[in-house]
């Protein structure tokens, strides 16, 4: 193939940028100034414009200016701001590819929400709130709270490339999975049921995990009226998008007792205010965002760039397309 155009923006270490540098020595490498971390948008750049290939978080307005561009891999799962009429129809017409790094974060994302649930069955967190207070030896209470995966129903709010994972991982345990997709299927390790079948779910669940993207029909989905449907004493999980969750609502439904715990990756905003009362709302924990890290994420995000402009080069289909 004759020599491409690459440009980027990706937030790399700097072994990564070297790797990136390297492996695509017989093409031509233009580096922009990189978002300062992988969710960030990035900003308008002219040098784009001479990109047959855009790798990292590009300004989504740009997309349709560049005139050789062909094929754009964001180096996030989730790709929002992207799902615009322009792209969609340049996608839909054939002048552009679009691609996301799903492969890159299903894994960590997947160990990130398995932890939530773990934590929450073995009540390692009361444990800790018990060691930063009173110190009291709470043996009787904890273990009486603790529970087997074994006999729990599990929920998954949205089955892609996560929420297949997270099932493959939680298979070990003996738990009934669940996952929400638009057409019921049977998998080896989960019950695919639609939106008709909600809340009987989420009368079921003993574990809701809210893998959802941010788009216009999944917006505040988790609100008060399905909060509640869930199951008394239900955990919740949210690894997807803040978006989805009614946040008033869900302090409504911990301070209640309608949820025994919230272990939240994603709010809405981000950052979370250090005064949002979701800090320091009973049984609700919270990671900063942190799901999809892991210490080798720069190496990995090369590495499946990679993979695919291997791909591009021979005119084979690309993985994790998008927009389709």
């Amino acid at each position: 193939m004759a020599q491409l155009t690459i440009w980027t923006n990706a937030f790399l270490d700097p072994d990564a940028r070297q790797h990136l540098l390297q492996a695509t020595r017989e093409h031509r490498l233009l580096t922009a100034s990189s978002t300062d971390n992988v969710l960030a948008k990035g900003v308008p750049d002219p040098t784009m414009q001479e990109a047959d290939i855009a790798f990292g978080q590009p300004d989504p307005e740009m997309i349709a200016t560049c005139p050789r561009l062909r094929w754009v891999q964001i180096s996030s799962a989730g790709y929002a701001r992207y799902d615009t009429g322009v792209i969609r129809a340049l996608v839909a017409a054939g002048k552009l590819q679009m691609t996301n790094s799903s492969w890159v974060y299903a894994e960590p994302c997947a160990q990130h929400a398995l932890a939530f649930i773990l934590a929450n069955t073995r009540q390692l967190h009361a444990a800790y709130d018990v060691q930063r207070t009173t110190h009291a030896w709470a043996h009787l209470e904890i273990r009486a709270r603790s529970r087997l995966l074994a006999r729990q129903t599990i929920f998954l709010a949205g089955f892609g490339s996560i929420g297949s994972r997270l099932a493959e991982l939680l298979a070990p345990f003996g738990a009934t999975v669940y996952g929400l997709r638009r057409r019921r299927q049977s998998l080896a390790h989960v019950e695919l049921i639609t939106v008709d079948d909600l809340p009987a779910a989420l009368a079921a669940a003993d574990h809701v995990v809210n893998l959802l993207p941010d788009d216009p029909s999944t917006r505040l989905f988790f609100n008060a009226a399905r909060f509640e449907q869930f199951k008394p004493g239900a955990g919740y999980y949210t690894i997807g998008r803040g978006t989805t969750t009614d946040q008033d609502a869900l302090l409504a439904a911990l301070r209640s007792g309608r949820l025994a715990a919230a272990y939240l990756d994603v709010t809405e905003p981000e950052p979370l205010p250090p005064d949002h009362p979701l800090w320091s709302a009973p049984n609700c924990y919270v990671t900063p965002h942190s799901s999809g890290g892991h210490a080798d994420e720069s190496e990995r995000l090369v590495e499946h760039f990679l993979h695919n402009l291997h791909r591009f080069e021979r005119q084979q289909p690309l993985e994790n397309q998008i927009l389709r």
